[in-house]
């Protein structure tokens, strides 16, 4: 089985990549099934049809996924390539505290197959852009990003999986931070999830970016395993043709190396399992 469950198109605001490219290149390179998981953050972005001011960047707006037209070309694409490729409904929820009320209300309007639930900003302000980290001690970052994904996982339950889940070491210009410092954090988080029935990702990006470990880590990743976790999916992540699918053998045979021996889709919002070794890519 080869499925690529972390996928941005155009409609997430930091990709050009159109919805029928992605499927089409997804065939030809021979994946069995992809989920569109493009972004949703409340709090820094708005809805395309708020009426409120858009911003721009790079001439991109900086807007949430046009929700109508996302689902109409969706299921366009199930219409004319399903017989080819299985195309799952997702989306990736950047969640803050602040704003699980818009999101609680966005999972009722679209079937989902499958959310990704993903910190990306705390307190409306950005990790890549250095906003949340600047004044802060690293301890006092790390710690505050893990505080809130933990509040995260407590209120909040119409999900499937966390995504990219040490996302602020991606971003840590300090260098790296011991995990044992962060560990009681982690742990009670993944607790959290696994007692709600709930997963993690394994997100081949860290290739791209030049990270030194995977994400989440190995030490997360043992952590999961050791802790019972089973339920984890495969994503890379993607924003352009070269990021689709990449290295999804490799992220196999890391997970089979920790002793997990599945990952899953989704469907309907409800794990599927597949063997690591079934079908290599």
């Amino acid at each position: 089985m080869f499925a690529d469950y972390h996928v941005h198109t155009a409609y997430s605001d930091d990709s050009e990549y159109p919805m029928e490219d992605v499927i089409r290149d997804a065939i030809g390179m021979g994946m069995d099934e992809i989920c569109i998981t493009d972004h949703v953050d409340y709090g820094i972005k708005e809805d395309w049809d708020s009426g409120a001011e858009i911003e721009y960047r790079d001439g991109q707006p900086l807007a949430n996924v046009d929700y109508p037209r996302f689902m109409k070309e969706i299921h366009r694409m199930q219409l004319l390539y399903g017989d080819e490729i299985r195309v799952r409904i997702g989306m990736e929820f950047g969640m803050q505290m602040h704003t699980i009320a818009r999101y609680e209300e966005l999972f009722h309007t679209c079937p989902f197959d499958f959310i990704i639930l993903s910190v990306h900003q705390v307190e409306d302000k950005e990790f890549w852009t250095q906003d949340f980290q600047r004044g802060r001690t690293q301890q006092e970052y790390n710690e505050r990003y893990y505080e809130e994904l933990l509040n995260l996982v407590r209120n909040y339950k119409d999900y499937s999986v966390l995504g990219h889940l040490d996302l602020i070491s991606r971003y840590d210009e300090a260098g790296e931070y011991p995990f044992e410092k962060i560990r009681p954090y982690v742990e009670e988080i993944l607790k959290i999830v696994i007692a709600d029935g709930k997963g993690i990702e394994f997100n081949t990006s860290f290739h791209r970016y030049g990270l030194k470990d995977t994400t989440p880590s190995k030490d997360i990743l043992k952590l999961y395993h050791d802790l019972g976790g089973q339920i984890i999916t495969i994503g890379s992540d993607s924003h352009k043709p070269e990021h689709l699918g990449a290295y999804f053998n490799e992220a196999k045979q890391i997970l089979g190396d920790l002793g997990f021996e599945k990952f899953c889709t989704y469907e309907q919002m409800r794990p599927i399992f597949h063997g690591l070794a079934d079908d290599a890519v």
